[in-house]
């Protein structure tokens, strides 16, 4: 086989790399949707919804009888006050990691997952008992919590188990998350999903982006961050077979050598997303065996596979990584499109779809590390609010002419 034929193109890889993360951020999306409409339709879900309460409105408590410029201004401050809180716990993330306290940063981070899978998993599922009437005593319902939650905490911090039981408990944590944060009120959701798609670029794009601080000082120590991160899909290795990977890279210190500047790693990597087919023939028995390696959309020599916290690219790997908070956030913004209609969750559907697609478009066009967040959220709330003031009043207006015909 001929070597360019070997080499496929950025565009041909493209696609199985969006289909790749697709899969997942539609299935936690759907069923955060079919929660919502699950659950709101049953009257005891308005309860529960009235009293949550989380730092996202501590400044503001929004009430129905409150102006509209009232609920803006306290989305606003609410919205505010959540991304402080973000920013400052991911700065002490940072500090933590610069002072290498990376086993208790482990524990943590295992704790969360455990507190998400078995208290927001027990409400979650008690409602569903309550609404499908289903017969279970508590002391078996508490043990399978209980077996549910601790596999799940060594599934996503153990390497060990199979790769589609991790990405399956990421997909959990990302649903049970994402629906209680459905029960925001409603001014406050949009004006946090916003936010938070302002701050993501803030974080990774930023030189002092917390975000940003975490992934270069992983890559100067050749060490790993525990955090949340999917991994769409395993790779198919050779061991047998080395693959050269080119990267070009550059430091910003000017202190350095011209020598050690040209073979040093870069801060704004990267190189294109190639797949090569590798052929080993068994002369003795004429036997062919062919193998894929992916080359990454974002290389960074000695960067672990868990540097990813937000945004959407690469790892050393070969497979694509996305932050568990983009799975959160998008699966927000169509739970709370579900409270309204289906017709404009099918529009908040596409248009995060699309925002996927133009972010991995991005990657391969400018070559630099991008947050996953803006673009898909931009688009998904311009499509909700399009949808819901005039989509609706076409497809009403079109309705009743047939009706008339």
């Amino acid at each position: 086989m001929d070597r360019n034929q070997r080499h496929r193109s950025i565009l041909d890889s493209l696609g199985e790399e969006l289909i790749g993360i697709l899969t997942p951020v539609s299935i936690c999306m759907f069923t955060v949707v079919l929660l919502v409409c699950l659950l709101n339709s049953d009257p005891s879900s308005s309860s529960s919804s009235a009293s949550f309460s989380s730092i996202a409105t501590a400044a503001y408590a929004e009430s129905d009888s409150d102006s509209s410029w009232d609920k803006l201004a306290g989305a606003f401050l609410n919205s505010l006050v959540f991304v402080a809180a973000i920013t400052v716990a991911t700065f002490v993330l940072v500090l933590l990691f610069y002072l290498r306290c990376v086993k208790f940063l482990k524990f943590y981070m295992g704790f969360s997952a455990f507190v998400v899978l078995a208290n927001l998993g027990g409400e979650i599922l008690v409602l569903l008992i309550d609404r499908f009437r289903f017969p279970i005593d508590s002391v078996t319902f508490l043990i399978l919590l209980f077996n549910f939650s601790v596999v799940g905490v060594f599934a996503v911090f153990v390497s060990k188990f199979s790769i589609l039981i991790t990405q399956g408990y990421l997909v959990v944590i990302g649903v049970l998350v994402a629906f209680f944060f459905t029960m925001l009120p409603e001014w406050t959701t949009w004006t946090l999903l916003v936010a938070l798609a302002i701050y993501d670029i803030a974080a990774v794009l930023l030189p002092v982006g917390p975000l940003r601080l975490l992934v270069e000082m992983a890559i100067s120590r050749d060490e790993d961050i525990p955090a949340l991160v999917y991994e769409a899909r395993p790779v198919l290795r050779n061991d047998s077979v080395s693959v050269q990977r080119r990267v070009w890279r550059e430091r910003n210190s000017s202190q350095n050598h011209s020598s050690d500047i040209e073979n040093a790693p870069r801060e704004d990597e990267v190189v294109r997303v190639v797949r090569v087919e590798t052929e080993s023939e068994e002369e003795d028995f004429g036997l062919s065996e062919r193998s894929e390696i992916s080359m990454p959309l974002i290389d960074r020599s000695g960067e672990s596979s868990e540097t990813f916290l937000e945004g959407i690219g690469l790892g050393s790997s070969g497979a694509i990584k996305l932050g568990l908070g983009d799975f959160i956030f998008y699966s927000v913004l169509v739970g709370r499109a579900a409270m309204y209609d289906l017709m404009t969750v099918y529009a908040c559907y596409l248009a995060i779809i699309a925002g996927l697609g133009v972010t991995l478009m991005l990657l391969s066009v400018y070559q630099k590390a991008l947050p996953a967040l803006p673009v898909s959220i931009m688009l998904g709330v311009v499509f909700y609010f399009l949808a819901r003031l005039l989509l609706e009043v076409f497809v009403v207006q079109c309705s009743s002419n047939l009706v008339m015909f």
